[in-house]
């Protein structure tokens, strides 16, 4: 299937399984950053009259927003912006200020911004009558890089099976502004913070690895570990059945 294939066939998944719900819109957050960005572009054409890009900036770097304000603009997808530093602010200052590891607090600060971006895009979604669509692509999703009712907290995946090259060349094909596409992947959750860092290794191994099996065997080990640890986070969570 080539690109151009694959966006049709995405845009009219997303056409139909947001009906099928009984839902006649979709909303997204909107980050600036390439998966975001694809998203945003193909659920408009499958929505162009019910769609809304959520701007949601928790101490983000002014490029972010204005990438994303490009994406929007270009592509004329209506937004709105809720900023929460000061919901997270006031949220920290609430919660306990335990003595803890320095990687663990900057672990956990970053996943409540991911959960706090989840609410308001409910908060939307509840209002509107759509659907939150999420921008985890499969490269992510197979090893956990997401956070668990964070970004992963939503109600459709368009890009859950494809893995991060697959969206790039999407990226292309759908004319995503070059500066989206070349910058390092993102989550924006604390300052130069990237994608790659934070795994250990780059998108490249990761996806020639999902897709051919091809890794050195100390890269092949360090993803499957990695799968396997986060294989709760994939799963509802577990029922006892007594």
């Amino acid at each position: 299937m080539n690109t151009e294939e694959l966006a049709e066939k995405l845009v009219a998944w997303i056409r139909d399984t947001v009906l099928a719900t009984g839902c006649k819109g979709v909303v997204m957050g909107m980050s600036g950053g390439l998966d975001s960005s694809v998203l945003a572009v193909l659920c408009h054409q499958a929505f162009p009259q019910s769609i809304l890009g959520i701007l949601m900036p928790c101490y983000n770097t002014q490029a972010e927003v204005e990438h994303a304000r490009a994406v929007a603009s270009q592509f004329s997808i209506p937004t709105k912006m809720v900023k929460l530093d000061a919901v997270f602010d006031a949220l920290l200052k609430a919660l306990p200020n335990d003595k803890v590891d320095p990687a663990a607090s900057r672990r956990a600060k970053g996943n409540l911004k991911a959960r706090l971006r989840m609410l308001t895009l409910y908060y939307f979604a509840n209002q509107l009558k759509y659907i939150v669509a999420g921008s985890g692509n499969r490269s992510e999703l197979s090893v956990g890089y997401f956070t668990k009712y964070g970004d992963g907290g939503v109600d459709i995946m368009p890009l859950g099976n494809l893995v991060k090259g697959q969206v790039k060349e999407l990226a292309h094909f759908l004319d995503i502004p070059q500066q989206i596409i070349d910058k390092p992947p993102s989550a924006g959750l604390w300052e130069g913070q990237t994608d790659e860092d934070e795994l250990g290794l780059s998108y490249e191994e990761l996806d020639r690895h999902l897709v051919n099996g091809k890794a050195n065997d100390e890269l092949k080990k360090k993803i499957e570990s990695m799968i396997a640890t986060s294989n709760h986070k994939r799963q509802l969570p577990p029922i006892a059945r007594f």
